[in-house]
Protein backbone atom coordinates (compact mmCIF):
# COMPACT_ATOMS: atom_id res chain seq x y z
CA UNK A 1 0.00 0.00 0.00
CA UNK A 2 1.21 3.52 -0.54
CA UNK A 3 1.41 6.22 1.21
CA UNK A 4 -0.09 9.51 0.90
CA UNK A 5 1.97 12.62 -0.35
CA UNK A 6 1.14 14.77 2.35
CA UNK A 7 2.30 11.66 5.10
CA UNK A 8 5.02 11.77 7.21
CA UNK A 9 8.32 9.46 6.29
CA UNK A 10 10.32 8.05 8.14
CA UNK A 11 14.43 7.97 7.88
CA UNK A 12 14.61 4.61 6.18
CA UNK A 13 12.42 5.57 3.74
CA UNK A 14 13.74 8.99 2.74
CA UNK A 15 17.14 7.15 2.49
CA UNK A 16 15.51 4.87 0.26
CA UNK A 17 13.83 7.36 -2.05
CA UNK A 18 16.91 9.83 -2.36
CA UNK A 19 19.27 7.06 -2.58
CA UNK A 20 21.34 8.25 0.80
CA UNK A 21 22.52 6.29 3.88
CA UNK A 22 20.54 7.11 6.87
CA UNK A 23 23.94 8.62 8.59
CA UNK A 24 24.18 10.93 5.71
CA UNK A 25 20.42 12.36 6.89
CA UNK A 26 21.39 12.42 10.39
CA UNK A 27 24.62 14.24 9.48
CA UNK A 28 23.05 16.75 7.44
CA UNK A 29 20.53 18.00 10.12
CA UNK A 30 23.67 18.91 12.02
CA UNK A 31 24.73 21.18 9.07
CA UNK A 32 21.83 22.10 7.78
CA UNK A 33 19.43 24.01 10.67
CA UNK A 34 16.89 24.21 8.17
CA UNK A 35 16.26 20.26 8.24
CA UNK A 36 13.90 19.57 11.50
CA UNK A 37 12.30 16.04 11.60
CA UNK A 38 9.61 15.28 13.99
CA UNK A 39 11.50 13.16 16.82
CA UNK A 40 8.91 11.04 18.32
CA UNK A 41 9.44 8.38 21.29
CA UNK A 42 12.73 6.81 20.85
CA UNK A 43 13.91 9.18 19.11
CA UNK A 44 12.51 7.84 15.76
CA UNK A 45 12.50 10.79 13.03
CA UNK A 46 9.18 10.79 10.80
CA UNK A 47 10.20 13.92 7.88
CA UNK A 48 7.28 16.52 6.36
CA UNK A 49 7.27 15.75 2.87
CA UNK A 50 8.65 19.63 2.70
CA UNK A 51 11.37 18.38 4.51
CA UNK A 52 12.15 15.92 2.10
CA UNK A 53 11.60 18.24 -1.02
CA UNK A 54 14.40 20.07 1.05
CA UNK A 55 16.51 17.44 1.04
CA UNK A 56 16.23 16.63 -2.37
CA UNK A 57 16.78 20.01 -3.04
CA UNK A 58 20.12 19.61 -0.77
CA UNK A 59 21.24 16.09 -2.31
CA UNK A 60 21.03 17.99 -6.17
CA UNK A 61 23.18 21.05 -4.90
CA UNK A 62 25.80 19.01 -3.27
CA UNK A 63 26.01 15.89 -5.27
CA UNK A 64 24.71 16.64 -9.04
CA UNK A 65 25.96 20.43 -8.95
CA UNK A 66 29.05 20.23 -6.67
CA UNK A 67 28.51 22.82 -4.07
CA UNK A 68 30.01 22.25 -1.23
CA UNK A 69 27.79 22.40 2.39
CA UNK A 70 29.33 25.76 2.90
CA UNK A 71 27.84 27.09 -0.46
CA UNK A 72 24.36 25.18 0.30
CA UNK A 73 24.08 26.90 3.59
CA UNK A 74 24.74 30.28 1.83
CA UNK A 75 22.37 29.94 -0.90
CA UNK A 76 19.87 28.82 1.92
CA UNK A 77 20.81 31.65 4.41
CA UNK A 78 20.72 34.20 1.03
CA UNK A 79 17.40 33.02 -0.83
CA UNK A 80 15.68 30.56 1.55
CA UNK A 81 13.85 27.39 1.74
CA UNK A 82 12.10 27.59 -1.17
CA UNK A 83 15.24 28.34 -3.72
CA UNK A 84 16.67 25.13 -3.11
CA UNK A 85 13.83 23.22 -2.83
CA UNK A 86 12.66 24.73 -6.55
CA UNK A 87 16.41 23.86 -7.75
CA UNK A 88 16.20 20.10 -6.70
CA UNK A 89 12.57 19.94 -8.68
CA UNK A 90 13.88 21.65 -11.58
CA UNK A 91 11.12 24.49 -11.53
CA UNK A 92 13.25 27.03 -13.39
CA UNK A 93 10.30 29.70 -13.45
CA UNK A 94 10.31 29.23 -9.46
CA UNK A 95 14.21 30.18 -9.31
CA UNK A 96 14.17 33.36 -11.60
CA UNK A 97 10.81 34.38 -9.40
CA UNK A 98 12.80 34.13 -6.22
CA UNK A 99 15.95 35.29 -7.91
CA UNK A 100 13.85 38.51 -9.61
CA UNK A 101 12.63 39.34 -6.02
CA UNK A 102 15.73 39.04 -3.90
CA UNK A 103 17.30 41.36 -6.63
CA UNK A 104 14.31 43.08 -6.40
CA UNK A 105 14.61 43.76 -2.57
CA UNK A 106 18.50 44.45 -2.51
CA UNK A 107 17.94 47.26 -4.88
CA UNK A 108 14.93 48.65 -2.87
CA UNK A 109 17.38 48.58 -0.22
CA UNK A 110 19.80 50.46 -1.69
CA UNK A 111 17.13 53.26 -3.30
CA UNK A 112 16.12 53.83 0.09
CA UNK A 113 16.90 57.08 1.30
CA UNK A 114 19.50 57.84 3.68
CA UNK A 115 19.50 58.59 6.86
CA UNK A 116 20.26 61.91 9.34
CA UNK A 117 23.62 61.71 8.73
CA UNK A 118 24.17 59.67 12.39
CA UNK A 119 24.38 56.66 10.63
CA UNK A 120 26.36 57.30 7.99
CA UNK A 121 29.87 55.25 7.39
CA UNK A 122 32.80 56.42 6.25
CA UNK A 123 33.44 54.31 3.30
CA UNK A 124 35.41 51.55 3.67
CA UNK A 125 35.15 51.02 6.90
CA UNK A 126 32.14 49.59 9.65
CA UNK A 127 30.83 50.98 11.49
CA UNK A 128 31.64 48.80 14.52
CA UNK A 129 33.98 46.24 14.58
CA UNK A 130 32.04 42.73 15.36
CA UNK A 131 33.39 40.94 18.23
CA UNK A 132 33.64 36.86 17.69
CA UNK A 133 33.30 36.68 21.58
CA UNK A 134 30.38 37.37 23.50
CA UNK A 135 30.53 41.23 24.91
CA UNK A 136 33.84 41.17 23.83
CA UNK A 137 34.95 39.43 26.84
CA UNK A 138 37.88 36.76 27.06
CA UNK A 139 40.14 38.46 24.24
CA UNK A 140 43.41 37.11 23.87
CA UNK A 141 46.71 39.20 23.04
CA UNK A 142 46.62 36.86 19.26
CA UNK A 143 43.17 38.56 17.95
CA UNK A 144 43.04 41.49 16.08
CA UNK A 145 45.73 42.72 13.10
CA UNK A 146 49.76 41.05 13.00
CA UNK A 147 52.01 43.08 11.52
CA UNK A 148 52.89 41.80 8.51
CA UNK A 149 56.65 40.78 9.74
CA UNK A 150 55.21 38.89 12.42
CA UNK A 151 55.40 34.98 12.02
CA UNK A 152 52.35 34.23 14.33
CA UNK A 153 48.55 34.42 12.37
CA UNK A 154 45.55 36.21 13.74
CA UNK A 155 42.60 34.67 15.15
CA UNK A 156 40.63 35.93 11.83
CA UNK A 157 43.36 34.66 9.74
CA UNK A 158 43.28 31.01 11.57
CA UNK A 159 39.85 31.17 11.25
CA UNK A 160 39.64 32.22 7.15
CA UNK A 161 42.04 29.08 6.52
CA UNK A 162 40.16 26.55 8.84
CA UNK A 163 37.06 27.87 6.90
CA UNK A 164 39.21 26.89 3.04
CA UNK A 165 40.10 23.67 5.07
CA UNK A 166 36.94 22.49 5.38
CA UNK A 167 35.73 23.75 2.03
CA UNK A 168 38.91 21.64 0.34
CA UNK A 169 37.95 18.90 2.29
CA UNK A 170 34.67 19.10 0.88
CA UNK A 171 36.03 19.17 -2.48
CA UNK A 172 38.21 16.33 -1.86
CA UNK A 173 35.13 14.57 -0.96
CA UNK A 174 33.18 15.14 -3.95
CA UNK A 175 35.97 14.08 -5.96
CA UNK A 176 36.25 11.05 -4.19
CA UNK A 177 32.52 10.26 -4.79
CA UNK A 178 33.42 10.27 -8.73
CA UNK A 179 36.08 8.21 -8.74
Amino acid sequence: MEKSPDAFRTISEVADDLDLPQHVLRFWETRFSQIKPMKRGGGRRYYRPQDVELIKGIRHMLYDQGYTITGVQKLLRDNGNQFVIAIGNGDMAAVEAIAQRKQQEAEAVHAAPEGDGDDEMILGQAKAKPARRFFGLGRGEDEGPVAPDDERLSRDNRALLQEALFDLLECKRLLDQVR
